[in-house]
């Protein structure tokens, strides 16, 4: 896997947990989508929440991201990570990440 592939699989998780949310008609629905569905949204506060909750995944996912990356803190602590894959292959090191987050989460 890419760095680019690493970061575009976690847009394409927030992309998930996001229509996850506002499933109706799922079998298995979320806790999450159950939750929005009884606060009997209209369409338009539905599509306003929508983005509310969009821009939360976007803010905690690029942050996350970030703080892999070392440019900014998880928690209270900011220091660099080197991220490997399970046949240990260096997926990304200091600096690898911040780019491509930037481009998924926030060049849309």
């Amino acid at each position: 896997m890419t760095t680019e592939e690493f970061v575009k699989n976690f847009h394409q998780e927030k992309e998930n947990i996001l229509n996850s949310c506002f499933d109706r008609e799922s079998e298995y629905r979320t806790l999450v989508s159950v939750k929005i569905e009884q606060l009997n949204l209209d369409f338009e506060q539905t599509e306003k929440f929508k983005e509310v909750i969009s821009d939360l995944l976007t803010d905690t996912f690029y942050t996350i991201l970030l703080g892999f990356d070392g440019s900014a803190s998880i928690g209270n602590s900011q220091q660099s990570f080197k991220i490997y894959d399970e046949v240990n292959n260096l997926i990304s090191e200091e600096g690898d990440l911040e780019g491509f987050a930037y481009e998924y989460f926030h060049g849309e």
